[in-house]
């Protein structure tokens, strides 16, 4: 199968979590980003419960911790991302208010109305947009607040091949206006939308070949793992050449209903 053709999602989840495994993020984010998200938030507290949903191995959510004052719970699919990831609170001095554990996305371990906050950065693809939206707002407390990245077209007309590489990737990527009015539909107030910079990006991309330097030794050999770094290039060439035109936007919202 062609690059252009294939999907993140067509190859084993055991060669895409080893390629992320011992990252600091396993997407384009930068502390920067997650704390100009974070300002936009009212009425945390000591009391305050906040999930980061798709935390990986938790880059951010130690962003979240240090500038919160309450309680946060990772919910990661990958047993290593979550031994990493609470190795991680731990050499923070964080873990007496800052854990992971193994979950799904489309099961969460909460109560309804138990959360002021939820946070996901890069993942709620895995899920979908709306459907996540729609899913987690019972999680929420009224007023909570919800803050997510997506991938997000920046203009109405784009050239075909990147065009044909996300409807074939994520259907559900879509323009600011559209996604805001999704998220207002599922009833949250948008609060604030902002790009991620295309720096921020660049920061991501311009490590991989070291990564995949070193993920391709340990796997020699291994044609699916030589497959899914002909993948990880692939899409590093088309945001080279097609930035203007698509990249992450940050959405806040808080539950109105």
């Amino acid at each position: 199968m062609s690059s252009e053709k294939q999907t993140v999602h067509d190859f084993d989840l055991n060669i895409i979590y080893d390629y992320f495994s011992n990252t600091e993020r396993q997407g384009p984010g930068s502390p920067e980003i997650t704390l100009r998200a974070l300002s936009f938030i009212d009425g945390l507290n000591e009391k305050s419960k906040i999930a980061d949903i798709g935390c990986g191995t938790g880059g951010q959510t130690m962003i979240l911790a240090k500038n919160t004052a309450g309680e946060i719970t990772g919910i990661e699919s990958w047993p290593e991302f979550v031994r990493q990831f609470n190795q991680n609170s731990k050499n923070q001095n964080l873990q007496d208010r800052v854990k992971c554990v193994t979950g799904n996305m489309e099961n969460l371990p909460f109560q309804e109305e138990e959360l002021d906050l939820i946070w996901s950065e890069g993942a709620i693809y895995n899920i979908g947009f709306e459907w996540g939206l729609n899913e987690w707002r019972k999680f929420l407390k009224s007023g909570g607040y919800i803050a997510i990245t997506e991938n997000t077209w920046f203009s109405e007309e784009r050239p075909d091949e990147i065009q044909n590489f996300w409807q074939n990737a994520y259907p559900e990527i879509d323009t600011m206006p559209n996604k805001a009015a999704q998220m207002q539909k599922a009833g949250y107030l948008p609060i604030a939308t902002f790009v991620v910079p295309d720096t921020v990006w660049k920061e991501y991309y311009s490590m991989q070949p070291r990564l995949q330097e070193t993920f391709l030794k340990k796997h020699k050999g291994n044609k699916s793992a030589e497959e899914f770094i002909k993948y990880q290039r692939y899409e590093a060439e088309l945001y080279r050449k097609y930035q203007a035109y698509y990249g992450y936007v940050f959405y806040i919202g808080k539950r109105v209903r």
